[in-house]
């Protein structure tokens, strides 16, 4: 039976034991560890230091090559698009600065914007589902051509996006077609959208920007947050990543679907992130061309060079990882959009059958992509 004398023998154990360990830390012990603390704190700050030179001098070095690009983005950029209409969808957020400088770059190549949307978060929000399966069953008797009976909410969605944006009407290819105008309406009025101003002229291609564009060190903060955070929070985060990325994939082919060319372009490649998401899939990768580094000179000097490639006909995927095809794009010039009127009535002779299109016009229902002709190419 345990007395009162196995409880004081054992507490002057535990305070024998702990009286060695404090002569042990404060006499012999004590420069050994104390030694050994301050080495490991002096090389990590070493550590630390070259790894902040290293990343001043990489930042430095951009920062002369971006200037080098800029120099000669007049020249490199001048006549590539042709006079094409270029719509911006973007997703996530996107920082005013990287969507203004993308827009800049396309003007500079002789492209101008016909419409700058915003996708929501109500797109992907799970407590809406509901809402978004009736607005898909709306929206499809408004698309032409209609999509799969099998094609799924989201990319029912999405295809309405891509005609909102890109559909002419046959007798006025400047001019947005009704169930185009109604399609936007309709995803604006269901909050899926945002979008700036009006849209009256469809546009011929579309570039999408996802966001955030940032640098792979800034991406990385943000994934040791998500880890550090409190499981429940981290789950919920990358489903809620997992079902954006899901949504921009399905809007990025929609676009090149259903007009001349698209882009989707990005920050650095990371994961996740729609170009990366866009690339590890088979189907996306060879439709749809995509941007690296948008954040940077080079990359919004890439995304009209990659545009007007996609609308010749080339997909590419561009930017310094090892899974880019190109840095940069091959430069190809656009001819001058043609954008014709088809003519109802009885044709005359060597002229296009009743209801077919005219030479270079778009079907009805069709993008307003006008006649891309030849292009020419040259190293970029």
């Amino acid at each position: 039976m345990i007395d009162f004398r196995y409880h004081l023998v054992s507490l002057i154990s535990v305070f024998l034991a702990l009286a060695v360990g404090i002569a042990l830390g404060a006499g012999p012990l004590k420069e050994s560890i104390g030694d050994t603390l301050t080495g490991q704190v002096d090389q990590l700050r070493t550590e630390r230091a070259e790894l902040r030179a290293d990343l001043e001098t990489t930042q430095a070095d951009l920062a002369r090559a971006g200037d080098a690009l800029d120099a000669v983005a007049d020249d490199l950029l001048a006549d590539v698009l042709g006079d094409r209409r270029v719509a911006i969808v973007q997703i996530g957020e996107v920082e005013p600065e990287v969507r203004d400088a993308v827009v800049a770059r396309l003007e500079q190549a002789d492209g101008s914007v016909s419409a700058v949307v915003q996708v929501t978060d109500a797109w992907t929000d799970p407590e809406r589902l509901a809402f978004r399966q009736s607005l898909a069953g709306q929206l499809v008797e408004y698309l032409e051509p209609r999509p799969a009976d099998d094609a799924g909410t989201g990319t029912e969605l999405a295809e309405a996006l891509a005609q909102g944006l890109t559909t002419a009407r046959t007798e006025d290819p400047d001019a947005l077609s009704e169930s185009a105008s109604i399609a936007l309406e309709l995803l604006r009025e269901g909050e899926l959208v945002t979008v700036e101003g009006e849209v009256d002229a469809p546009a011929d291609a579309v570039v999408v920007l996802a966001g955030p564009a940032v640098d792979a060190v800034d991406a990385q903060d943000e994934e040791q947050r998500l880890e550090s955070a409190a499981p429940e929070v981290a789950e919920e985060e990358a489903e809620r990543i997992d079902a954006l990325l899901g949504a921009a994939s399905q809007i990025g082919v929609a676009v090149q679907q259903r007009s001349a060319g698209a882009v989707v372009a990005g920050g650095d490649l990371v994961e996740p992130s729609l170009v990366q998401r866009i690339r590890e899939t088979d189907a996306s990768a060879r439709t749809v061309s995509t941007v690296e580094s948008v954040q940077r000179v080079s990359g919004q000097v890439a995304v009209p060079l990659a545009l007007a490639a996609r609308i010749s006909g080339t997909v590419g995927h561009y930017g310094s990882s090892e899974g880019a095809d190109a840095v940069m794009p091959d430069r190809v010039v656009l001819e001058p959009v043609q954008r014709t009127v088809e003519v109802p009535g009885t044709p005359a002779d060597g002229a296009p059958a009743d209801g077919a299109p005219a030479d270079g016009a778009p079907a009805d229902g069709a993008p307003a992509a006008g006649t891309d002709g030849d292009a020419t190419t040259s190293e970029g």
